[in-house]
């Protein structure tokens, strides 16, 4: 079991900079596959990046490549989000999700694929 805590989230203005924070409870955090997604109003949940257990292997959104930077520490059970360049369209409710073994890493874009969740953290950007 893993529970996931989301924080740093704000209001922000457009060309501004946040960093989210998902802290983990359990014991085998460097066995998932971590990742953050996102969901707008009325819109579908959307996969903004994700992380390999050991840091090696990362993917993001196109719409957010070169903006924003995942990283986690296995030691402090926690992944990052290190967003800059904001935008108004990045506005939404930020979650964390951890995703176990099985399957492949291209599985990691997809939110059914993840086994745990956290309760999000809204991020409003204003122009």
């Amino acid at each position: 079991q893993v529970q996931l805590v989301e924080s740093g989230g704000g209001l922000v203005q457009a060309g501004g900079s946040l960093r989210l924070s998902c802290a983990a409870s359990g014991r085998t955090f460097s066995n998932y596959i971590m990742g953050w997604f996102r969901q707008a109003p009325g819109k579908e949940r959307e996969f903004v990046a994700a992380i390999s257990g050991t840091s090696i292997i990362t993917n993001y959104a196109d719409s957010v490549k070169g903006r924003f930077t995942i990283s986690r520490d296995n030691v402090k059970k926690s992944v990052y989000l290190q967003m800059n360049h904001l935008k108004p369209e990045d506005t939404a409710v930020y979650f964390c999700g951890a995703k176990g073994v099985g399957g492949s890493w291209s599985d990691s874009v997809q939110p059914r694929r993840y086994d745990y969740w956290g309760q999000g953290t809204q991020v409003t950007v204003s122009s």
